[in-house]
């Protein structure tokens, strides 16, 4: 139980940045121009969390978990920095990026040296952090538990203890249970439990009788497993058209018993490991990588895209800030919103108008966003402008557009002649697409003499929604706006237009000419006209973005506008939720890349499908699902306040796709064992489009009196799920690993 133990699960064992770590010293802690404070930080022995000293008359001091950080940056990378610290500063110092809303901690070194010896020593630790697997990380959180339960410190458990480390990880056992596994554990008699008797205390109490089971039934060459066994196992129960090479394989690779590996046999340790693997996870890992053709046209693809990406919080008051844009695009969004307005000493800012949402300089968001725009996907982004501003500031924000984004900026069509289709995510490779208003026809690109005499267009879509509020307009205002010619130059394949209707757009619009949508028409739209709304979008793009009316950020359900073939479905990213799961999973696979081509039938103009009205066609591939719900592990405790609550956990599965396949269903609760509840539930489910059916488990804490609370959950596209025994991963509400914790199901997907 003591620090070096992670140091080497680590792999960091001696490391000089580690030791300096856990020495720690005094950093500036800054939180505004005036508050500047020295305080003390320093890695606590666990190695995942780090101390810090505050100062506070009332407040005992401090720390945080590395598992709640997102992130580490070096030099002036943050608002906060960047406005209250000069440049002279920079390479002393660094940030702590955290999760989910938590503010960033800006800190400054006393030397260049020092601040980069913390940025790396913090990155090594988060990096094998993340690279342990399942099974160690259950170890790790198991034993930091167990230290938290060791009251005086001595290595030692006494039964006291005991119980009260029993009720940390999430199980309530009766005094007799624990009494009784406290004898069988002490085999020194000493009364207390230390050294290899800790050791077989966690065997016991992680002893998973399930594995037992599966392994008992599969393992037929003297009670073990060999690699013929395993490759009948995984051929017949997994499913996997796999050779005897492969099986071999997954033993070299888990086999933790060097003399069974020697033999070519899987033990049950082994076994355990490999399904706590990716090859035995839920999610198929072909799947991963980027496998889809991505040299189609753009609209051929679905786009993970933001609405309103500047804001942290609501739409009404809350900040602001270029760090939305860097979490957005680092979870692989590939269109961010950008709501310009004029700002004062000719500076345009972004915020949204009329509200008291904070301002943040245009210039500062294309800075963040050439930055992060390609860490986590090569693929273009779209920059979706809602442009308010003067003609003079529009072309202050063409010059920050071309000398910020430089060549990675499209301002030519590609190729020599006019297109008459999108190049495909391939072609635009590391590429910006600016999405705005333009005075002519993309043809004038190739043409230099066609200049129109126009210099004004219509107010964009979504702020003349803004200004007819929610109710019907009379008379649908659309109030002219001038736009610079050099702005308007920088719209490529991604004119904004309005929408009148489908037969109009057939007729009249060139591809690149792509309308806007409020949910609610593009929901009536996808209700009462899928077919036609499916065949715009084979030629044309389309966003959707949220109702005025959602004020505090919530989202619609993207789905039934996937259904209808539309591409680009703007949520609010900020905004944790069902809605975000949903996204999160569609865009899971293909390298989490942001862009998921379509299926055949949504590409194909020969398609009459209506996800509303399955007539017979290429989507109607009708699957069962079967499902059985077995066991969890390790849950996390919901109520870490309460000494003693315990979760009721319940399982719910529930299937989103066209509207026939929508279905939800659930197991018992089963009271007061978060570590290792069994339900053994089975359910069946029939599929009809499985291209377009999203699968979502969801674990929540059981009550009677209130609302359940989640206590973790797991999103993924019905066609990368993996069939037989498999470990479902669970995720916070945020979308974050719970790195311990997980559900053990059995899957079959049978042709209905």
């Amino acid at each position: 139980m003591e620090a070096n133990g992670n140091a080497g699960k680590f792999g960091l064992d001696g490391d000089p940045d580690l030791q300096f770590l856990l020495n720690g010293g005094d950093l500036l802690k800054v939180k505004s121009k005036s508050w500047r404070k020295t305080r003390c930080f320093r890695l606590n022995e666990d190695c995942k969390t780090v101390w810090q000293q505050t100062n506070k008359k009332f407040k005992s001091d401090s720390s945080f978990s590395l598992e709640d950080v997102d992130s580490v940056r070096y030099g002036r990378q943050t608002e906060g920095l960047q406005k209250y610290t000069d440049s002279s500063v920079d390479d002393r110092c660094f940030s702590i990026i955290f999760k989910g809303r938590r503010k960033n901690l800006d800190l400054i070194a006393s030397s260049k040296e020092e601040a980069k010896r913390w940025v790396s020593g913090l990155e090594k630790i988060m990096t094998g952090m993340h690279s342990l697997n399942r099974q160690q990380n259950s170890e790790h959180w198991f034993y930091s538990c167990m230290r938290k339960a060791d009251k005086n410190a001595d290595n030692k458990m006494s039964l006291k203890e005991l119980k009260h480390f029993l009720r940390q990880i999430n199980i309530e056992v009766d005094d007799s249970y624990a009494e009784m596994l406290f004898k069988k554990c002490d085999t020194s008699n000493s009364g207390t439990l230390e050294g290899s008797e800790i050791k077989y205390f966690y065997d016991l109490l992680t002893y998973r009788e399930e594995i037992d089971v599966i392994y008992g039934k599969y393992a037929n060459t003297n009670g073990q497993m060999s690699s013929g066994d395993l490759l009948n196992f995984l051929q017949n129960e997994q499913r996997e058209s796999v050779s005897l090479e492969y099986a071999k394989k997954l033993i070299e690779k888990y086999e933790v018993d060097e003399t069974a590996k020697q033999n070519m046999y899987m033990s049950k340790d082994g076994f355990l490991i490999y399904l706590n693997h990716e090859e035995g996870s839920i999610f198929n890992p072909a799947h991963k990588p980027i496998y889809q053709d991505m040299h189609q046209p753009l609209n051929h693809y679905f786009i993970s895209s933001s609405h309103n990406t500047y804001l942290m919080e609501d739409q009404l008051k809350g900040p602001s800030s270029t760090e939305a844009y860097i979490k957005a695009l680092m979870k692989s969004c590939r269109c961010v919103e950008l709501d310009c307005w004029d700002g004062t000493n000719g500076e345009p800012v972004i915020y949204h108008g009329h509200t008291l949402t904070s301002k943040v300089l245009f210039k500062d968001v294309i800075k963040a966003i050439k930055e992060y725009a390609f860490k986590t996907s090569q693929y273009p982004v779209i920059l979706s402008l809602e442009n308010h501003c003067s003609t003079e500031q529009q072309k202050i924000m063409a010059n920050y557009l071309t000398s910020i984004l430089g060549s990675a900026l499209l301002t030519q069509p590609l190729g020599h002649q006019m297109p008459s289709t999108f190049p495909g995510p391939e072609e635009l490779k590391g590429r910006f697409l600016i999405k705005g208003k333009r005075l002519n026809k993309l043809d004038a690109a190739f043409n230099n003499n066609a200049t129109e005499d126009v210099d004004s267009v219509s107010e964009e879509d979504e702020a003349a929604e803004l200004k007819e509020g929610e109710q019907k307009p009379k008379e649908k205002s659309s109030k002219k706006i001038k736009l610079a010619k050099e702005l308007s130059d920088l719209v490529i394949y991604c004119k904004s237009v309005h929408f009148s209707n489908f037969e109009h757009s057939r007729d009249n619009q060139a591809f690149y000419e792509m309308a806007s949508f409020k949910e609610s028409k593009a929901m009536n739209l996808a209700e009462n006209s899928a077919t036609a709304f499916i065949h715009h979008n084979m030629d044309k793009l389309s966003r959707i973005y949220p109702g005025g009316s959602r004020t505090d950020s919530s989202n619609y359900n993207p789905v039934p506008l996937w259904n209808a073939g539309c591409q680009i479905v703007a949520l609010n990213f900020q905004t944790p939720g069902k809605e975000m799961d949903l996204n999160q999973a569609r865009f899971l696979p293909n390298g989490k890349c942001g862009y998921i081509l379509k299926p055949e039938f949504q590409r194909d103009p020969a398609s009459q499908f209506d996800p509303r009205n399955l007539r017979v066609g290429p989507w109607l591939k009708r699957k069962i699902l079967h499902v059985m719900i077995i066991s969890a592990q390790q849950l996390p405790k919901i109520n870490k306040d309460k000494e003693k609550s315990i979760v009721d956990p319940q399982v719910r599965v529930e299937i989103y796709g066209v509207p026939d396949d929508n279905a939800s269903k659930q197991t018992h609760h089963i009271d007061n064992n978060g570590f290792n509840p069994q339900w053994n539930t089975k359910f069946q489910f029939t599929i009809h489009v499985p291209e377009l059916a999203l699968v979502r488990f969801v674990l929540e804490d059981y009550d009677a009196a209130s609302h359940n609370d989640l206590i973790g959950l797991y999103t993924l596209p019905f066609t990368s799920i993996q069939n037989g025994y498999r470990h479902v991963p669970l995720l916070t509400k945020t979308g974050n690993l719970i790195p311990s914790a997980g559900l053990f199901v059995h899957i079959m997907a049978l042709d209905g």
